[in-house]
């Protein structure tokens, strides 16, 4: 675990800090890579976080959201203390079994959703497996088939 200071700043709306070279050099070792998102763990002014590191526009910035920070959004310039490290456990979000039985039984959806790219198969993916009851779920699902033929709007999107 690497502990460091260090002020939000802000790209666009979206709050941020930079994460020491020396620190960054250390994840990208335990990660084993230095390109794609990087999946890590902490704590900023003590709350237990998990995020990603991403690198845009040419630099790596750990995005500071809301669930991390209470209004981090209003919070710029403000120096916070955090721990870092990469976090090894898995991320990947199973997709419920019956969203799989629902694409089984519908070829075309099927289809569709296998050349989806892979941000929004999870995208789908985590917003059923996320619904609390079984009718919620249901009825999301047949949402998603629905979308998936181009005869709805889910999850915001016009088509898929």
């Amino acid at each position: 675990m690497h502990s460091f200071t260090a002020k939000i700043e802000i790209i666009g709306v979206n709050p941020f800090v930079f994460v020491p070279p020396d620190i960054l050099q250390a994840i990208f070792t335990q990660a084993g890579k230095t390109k794609g998102h990087i999946p890590i763990k902490g704590a900023i002014n003590l709350k237990e976080y998990k995020q990603t590191l991403v690198r845009y526009q040419g630099e790596w910035r750990l995005y500071i959201n809301t669930t991390m920070l209470k209004d981090s959004p209003k919070r710029i310039g403000e120096t916070v203390r955090l721990t870092i490290q990469f976090d090894p456990e898995s991320r990947e979000i199973k997709p419920p079994a019956d969203f799989i039985q629902a694409l089984n039984k519908n070829t075309a959806a099927q289809a569709v959703f296998d050349q989806l790219p892979p941000s929004r198969q999870t995208e789908i993916i985590r917003y059923i497996a996320k619904l609390k009851t079984e009718e919620a779920r249901a009825s999301n699902i047949q949402r998603a088939i629905r979308f998936l033929l181009g005869k709805e709007r889910f999850i915001g999107r016009d088509k898929p």
